[in-house]
């Protein structure tokens, strides 16, 4: 990686670090939105949040977007791709890609996905849970 990307990378990962937590307006006073936080575009001519006044929470601005370059990819600087079997393996590139095991395989084939990655050098972000053997004699009561 040039040290270009890798500077635009820190700085998006700074941008992160200091980019306000965006929530719709009112979520602090109404109980049903505590349950589920998540940004909505304030509405109205008088919405105190809308026209930006001090006190008020933040809104969504193109301003705290991070460097185009960077956009959307893993904190590696490797661009995510979602596998669903082997045959997917083929059409990557494992020096540009990481992978990430589709949530809807199962355990054996998430394995066989795993080691046919492992093989052909590729990263993979969510390896599968390896379930642990258990010790000698069990557990002591």
């Amino acid at each position: 990686m040039s040290t270009d990307f890798e500077r635009l990378l820190k700085l998006r990962n700074e941008m992160n670090r200091d980019r306000p937590e965006f929530l719709r307006h009112l979520w602090w006073k109404k109980p049903k939105f505590k349950n589920d936080p998540k940004w909505r575009k304030p509405k109205g001519i008088d919405n105190k949040m809308k026209r930006q006044l001090k006190g008020f929470p933040p809104i969504v601005k193109i301003g705290y977007r991070g460097p185009a370059l960077v956009r959307g990819l893993h904190p590696t600087g490797l661009k995510p791709a979602v596998v669903h079997n082997k045959s997917e393996l083929e059409a990557l590139d494992p020096a540009t890609t990481i992978v990430y095991i589709a949530g809807s395989v199962g355990l054996r084939k998430r394995m066989e996905i795993y080691e046919a990655a492992a093989s052909k050098g590729f990263r993979v972000a969510n390896p599968p849970r390896i379930i642990q053997p258990q010790a000698k004699g069990g557990v002591v009561g």
